[in-house]
Formats: C-alpha cells, sequence, structure tokens
C-alpha cells in the first residue's frame, strides 16, 4: 500500500515497560524501519533496554523524562503512560503507538498487514461522523457512499484519531477475561467505520494513531487508579484520555475512525490478579460516563488546549469530590497543557491555563 506522505511526517512511539525489545523490534522491522521511532523506557524498568541495529530511533528514560518535564511531574509518564512523553517530544505530523507485547497481524488470505500503512490511510482520507454510511468507509477501495447520504456532507471531516483492533487477546477488561480466560478473538473483520458524533467509544491505547498538531494536547496521561500495574488490564490512562479525545473532536468537528488496522496481541500478566487492581477503575466507570455524556464545551473553546482545560475543570467541579482520583485527574490534566505549551508545541501557544 503506497502512503500519500513522507517518511519523515511519522514518529512511531513505543512505551517499553519490558527491557528485551528483540524480537518486537525484528518482527515490525519490515512496517518501522523507514520510519523514525521514539522509545521512551518505563521510568520504572531498572534493566537496560536491548534493540537490535538497524533503526532510526531515539531512546529516552528517566533522566530525560526528568531533564524535560522536572521530576516532580515525571510522575504522569509511568508505567504505560510513559508513550505520552514520545507524543510530547515529537515534531511530526503523525504519532502512531503500538504496544511492546504486540506482533503485526496476518489477514484472512495469510498476508503480513501493514499496520502502519492502514493508519496513515485512516487519517489522510476524511471521516464521516455526522451521518453514517452503512457501508462503513466510503473511500475505501471498493466502497462508495450509499443511496440517501447527503452530497452536502460527502466531503467529510478531518480524521484526527485512528483506533486499531487486535488479533489474539482482545483488550477486554479484567472481569471479562477472567471470565472467558481461554476465549480469543479470531475474527478479521475487513472494515473500518467512523465513531458517529455524540458517541462515546472506550479507545484503547494499544494500537492507535493520531494527528499531532489536531489533538495531540487531548491524549492526556490523566486518569491513575491507586493500584495501577503494568498490564493493560490494570489501567485506564488510555480509556479517560480516549474519551477527552472524542468530547473534544465532537466540539471541533473533527473525526475518529475504529477497525483497521489489526495487530496480533500476545498472552500478558493474569486477569484474576489483575481483577483486584482493576475493579476501582470498573466502578469508576459507572461515574465517568455519564459525565462525559453530558459535558458541553462553550463555543469559545477554539483550540484543543482550551477544550481540555474547559474538560479539566468541570472534572474537578462535577466529580472532585466523589473520589480523590478525580481532583488528581483534573490536576494532571492541567499539568499537561502547560507541559504542552511549554514542551510540546512551538506552534500552539495559548493562554487557556
Amino acid at each position: 500500500m503506497s502512503l500519500a506522505i513522507k517518511d519523515d511526517e511519522v514518529d512511531i512511539v513505543i512505551g517499553a515497560l519490558r527491557s528485551d525489545l528483540t524480537t518486537f523490534m525484528n518482527e515490525w522491522r519490515p512496517m518501522f524501519s523507514r520510519f523514525h521511532l521514539i522509545i521512551v523506557k518505563d521510568p520504572d524498568l531498572k534493566e537496560e533496554l536491548k534493540i537490535p541495529e538497524g533503526f532510526n530511533l531515539d531512546v529516552y528514560g528517566k533522566p530525560d523524562i526528568d531533564q524535560v518535564v522536572g521530576s516532580s511531574t515525571s510522575i504522569l509518564f509511568s508505567g504505560y503512560s510513559c508513550r505520552y512523553f514520545g507524543y510530547l517530544v515529537s515534531r511530526k505530523k503523525y504519532i502512531i503507538s503500538v504496544d511492546d507485547d504486540c506482533l503485526p497481524a496476518r489477514d484472512p488470505k495469510g498476508f503480513l498487514v501493514d499496520a502502519v500503512a492502514q493508519h496513515i490511510r485512516n487519517l489522510t482520507n476524511p471521516a464521516t461522523p455526522f451521518f453514517f454510511n452503512t457501508l462503513y468507509d466510503p473511500y475505501a477501495e471498493g466502497a462508495d457512499f450509499v443511496r440517501g447520504y447527503p452530497f452536502s456532507l460527502r466531503g467529510g471531516v478531518k480524521c484526527a484519531l485512528s483506533c486499531g483492533l487486535w488479533l489474539n487477546l482482545a483488550d477486554h477488561d479484567a472481569p471479562t477475561q477472567a471470565l472467558k480466560a481461554r476465549q480469543r478473538n479470531s475474527r478479521y473483520v475487513d472494515a473500518v467505520m467512523t465513531v458517529p458524533a455524540g458517541s462515546l467509544i472506550p479507545i484503547s491505547g494499544i494500537n492507535i494513531a493520531f494527528e499531532r498538531e489536531a489533538v495531540g494536547p487531548a491524549l492526556v496521561p490523566a486518569l491513575k487508579l491507586a493500584g495501577e500495574g503494568k498490564c493493560r488490564w490494570e489501567t485506564m490512562e488510555d480509556i479517560w484520555s480516549g474519551l477527552c479525545v472524542k468530547v473534544v473532536c465532537d466540539h471541533l468537528g473533527l473525526g475518529v475512525k475504529t477497525g483497521l488496522p489489526y495487530i496480533w496481541r500476545t498472552d500478558r500478566g493474569d486477569p484474576i490478579a489483575s481483577l483486584k487492581k482493576e475493579w476501582e477503575g470498573v466502578k469508576l466507570m459507572e461515574e465517568v460516563i455519564p459525565f462525559f455524556q453530558s459535558v458541553r464545551l462553550p463555543r469559545e473553546a477554539t483550540t484543543v488546549e482550551e477544550c481540555i482545560v474547559e474538560v479539566a475543570n468541570a472534572v474537578k467541579e462535577r466529580l472532585g469530590s466523589m473520589d480523590p482520583v478525580f481532583a488528581r485527574a483534573s490536576k494532571a490534566m492541567l499539568d499537561w497543557i502547560k507541559l504542552w505549551q511549554s514542551v510540546g508545541s512551538s506552534s500552539s501557544r495559548s493562554s487557556a491555563v
């Protein structure tokens, strides 16, 4: 699949939670080797990283994070949240991020899936959030708009975020995975669709891509559970971040897509053990979702930074008294915007905070 972009417009950001990345990097070599990589080592990881040669990359560790953002703020970047430091220091137009326990998938015909190319295709083609096309992505090869689709909406809008899916180990929560311990996802659905405006989506950080200037500040490492661990089952940061992004995209008239590309997710962790840690997050979601469904941003909020500040203030006002985790999330969101304005962007200087 040919890309309608230049190689130097893409950063691939990898959060390293394991020290030996040899197999991961070699399996992804056909897709990654032409692009620049940013590898961010989890500040809690003590071992040295093992990375094979032959890649154009920069590696960041705890000293680098402390130097750029200060040791008091670097807690934002522990565990799976270390990848967000890569989002912060990147200067490329597009960012693609894949968890380090994922490998390239194969389609039903046995061909290797180029996840990078598919993500870029999703981002460079318009999204259609204001009217659902029953043939899914109308810009895909062999597809089009169906009868009755308004011609005035067929130009679509900018797609700011692409959310890929997973074969083998799907991104279930700990209760579901514990109940269905042997269940594996083998369904490969050859489709991409735009998530309708006004609909929320549990965005997984395992396999995503986004246009950095369009929504980068909205991908915020804010919600940290008290017992957060090193398995996806034990975290909620990407879910919270995804809800923020979707609300901002809806407000600013941007699109979010889900579907292709698939990656192969390897087994990792014990869902029974993780259940005790994630149960806090499962309960919190019952408060979180009604909040995001009802939050409305003012017309005066015209930048991503301003939108996130408005969401952070609403979190503090409406959720802050329910649980300390929300007050901390609100503060982390404001800290993140200050970081983005001072470190993350030379072109997005606003006085939102």
